[in-house]
């Protein structure tokens, strides 16, 4: 909760913070680095996606639920243009990204942890119903390389990288049964309103990667319209944590709106 405290003040102080640069007038300086090759811009945006295997494995039956949080992206970027054409750059900057959701799902044979009322836990196999919130902070440096399609038109794809700041990987499972240890275990039922918890916070991985693809459209003289994909290529768990027995992806859709010095 400290962290999660720490990274919205940050965030908050960062948008306060870009929001009085881009008010102000082009320095000599700006106009210097653009004359150069140079770009600078800022973003903001609405972020929206999931955290999914692929693909879904046999384990899980149905999605019967999936609700966003409501969650924006702040950015910074620098654009190195090269040649004197200017066609092709190369960009990258820091990204604050809040990449969440919650879902429902029905399951079998589900590799589960959960805790009872009296806080022991108990491992085995689930079927049943279960809920799931994901909430993962991270600090993202992208790597891509730009291309100008048209003077309006901007493209862009490559790697980026990112710090989990402070993640949640937590829920409840109800209606069903879990099996304790495999498929054959002892039978614990969960029926008539009864939940348990889980929570594999502590098991989520720190740092993360994947590809990211994107367009920017400059809709007037400073100000972009742009979307990015991203689409993570590790499991967001460490590697010896072996409950969830399949990998999780972070796949996420960003659009949103960018001021170019």
């Amino acid at each position: 909760m400290k962290n999660r405290v720490k990274y919205l003040l940050t965030t908050i102080l960062l948008a306060c913070c870009l929001t009085a640069v881009a008010q102000k007038d082009r320095t000599s300086t700006l106009i210097s680095a653009e004359e150069k090759g140079w770009d600078f811009e800022i973003k903001a945006g609405y972020i929206i996606g999931g955290t999914s295997p692929l693909p879904l494995p046999e384990e899980i039956r149905s999605i019967d639920g999936y609700t966003p949080p409501f969650s924006f992206v702040l950015e910074t970027n620098i654009t190195r243009w090269l040649g004197s054409e200017r066609r092709w750059g190369l960009t990258t900057g820091l990204r604050i990204e809040p990449k969440g959701m919650t879902t429902k799902a029905t399951v079998k044979n589900y590799g589960m942890e959960i805790i009872g009322d009296d806080g022991n836990s108990i491992s085995g196999m689930w079927t049943g119903g279960v809920k799931t919130t994901v909430r993962n902070d991270y600090l993202t440096i992208p790597l891509l390389a730009t291309y100008r399609l048209t003077p309006r038109w901007k493209l862009n794809g490559g790697f980026y990288f990112s710090y989990l700041v402070d993640g949640e990987f937590s829920g409840t499972v109800y209606e069903g049964y879990l099996r304790v240890n495999d498929p054959t275990g002892q039978k614990v039922e969960f029926a008539n309103g009864a939940v348990a918890t889980y929570d594999f916070s502590d098991e989520l991985r720190k740092f993360a990667w994947g590809l990211q693809l994107g367009a920017n459209w400059r809709a007037f003289h400073h100000l972009d319209v742009f979307a990015n994909l991203s689409w993570g290529l590790n499991d967001i768990f460490k590697s010896d944590f072996d409950t969830i027995t399949f990998p999780l992806y972070p796949i996420y859709l960003t659009v949103g709106f960018g001021y170019a010095f």
